[in-house]
């Protein structure tokens, strides 16, 4: 495979870089296994996990949070 540069990648059409996006994170979605979280980040996760269980209704269903972003623009 011929090695591009973000230059080139500029000169691409916007399908045609749409399609390099989407190529690429499937190369990286085919090995997410791979990627290891920081300790840090576990903690996060395993806090606001937690934080759920604790409260599950304090959190809001993902339409209503995509309602409040989409709302705002």
């Amino acid at each position: 495979m011929k090695k591009i540069s973000a230059t080139d990648a500029l000169d691409l059409s916007i399908p045609e870089r749409i399609q390099l996006v989407e190529d690429i994170w499937d190369t990286i979605a085919a090995k997410a296994d791979a990627l290891e979280l920081t300790e840090e980040e576990k903690k996060i996760i395993d806090a606001r996990l937690e934080k759920y269980h604790q409260n599950p209704e304090s959190g809001s269903p993902w339409e209503d949070v995509y309602k409040r972003i989409v709302s705002r623009h």
